[in-house]
């Protein structure tokens, strides 16, 4: 069941998602004694990571991390690699992570995915935290996104509306700067994760939500795929919900 929550501002919504996401991963370790999450990256995530951080419950070396998407080809020293992020903002802050699975865009991609793949068959998520694309997009699986591969891992072609999203919020200074292709997470495999919890603050994102939230699940509006999912939880502010029907 898909479940959402308005804020008023982007700090309360990040800082509500964290809770839940902590909230979540808290009841996980009573009963099974770890949990397995998936982290997001981008600037959605920045409230939300914090958030989760700062909880002193968390016992983090009951943990393991995998994440999304990253870059294929994008060295790690560069500001737009999701593993120098992750690394800056949330694992060099958790030095009792049991483990961080990040992907590695500078080797055989396919590769990769097949190493990646391996692991998270091994280790099912108990909470993945997302967010959703100005195009739609549940990590980099851009319109029209395959529903239909069994593969965890894949290598995506980003379309010219998501290169130019992260260019848009500074992670690089031109569109020929923003690599072609990236290793996704899957729709299904995101899709087997528990619980999930999506944040996604923004006007510019209002579009997207309102496609995802009110029309039929579509592959073009790839995000559309968590109105199936048992359990997620969508923060949106109240820019981002402008344009939702005011009885949804």
């Amino acid at each position: 069941m898909l479940k959402v929550y308005i804020s008023e501002h982007v700090k309360e919504l990040g800082n509500l998602a964290g809770l839940r996401a902590a909230e979540l991963m808290k009841e996980t370790i009573r009963k099974k004694g770890f949990a397995n999450i998936i982290l997001a990256t981008g600037t959605s995530q920045f409230e939300t990571i914090n958030q989760l951080i700062s909880d002193p419950e968390i016992q983090w070396d009951r943990v393991q991390m995998f994440h999304l998407d990253e870059y294929i080809g994008l060295s790690i020293a560069h500001k737009a690699s999701f593993r120098h992020y992750l690394k800056e903002r949330f694992i060099n802050l958790v030095p009792t992570l049991k483990m961080g699975h990040l992907i590695n865009g500078e080797i055989d991609p396919d590769l990769e995915c097949q190493r990646l793949g391996e692991l998270i068959l091994q280790n099912p998520i108990d909470v993945a935290l997302v967010g959703i694309g100005e195009n739609g997009h549940l990590a980099f699986n851009d319109p029209p996104a395959d529903f239909d591969t069994e593969k965890p891992y894949i290598v995506v072609d980003l379309d010219e509306a998501c290169r130019a999203q992260q260019m848009g919020e500074g992670w690089f200074e031109t569109m020929d700067d923003v690599p072609m292709q990236a290793i996704s997470m899957s729709i299904k495999q995101i899709m087997k994760s528990t619980h999930i919890v999506c944040s996604v603050p923004d006007e510019r994102k209002a579009q997207a939500v309102a496609d995802c939230l009110t029309k039929p699940v579509s592959n073009i509006h790839p995000a559309s795929i968590l109105q199936n999912h048992p359990h997620c939880d969508l923060y949106l502010d109240t820019s981002s919900a402008s344009l939702l029907p005011k009885n949804l």
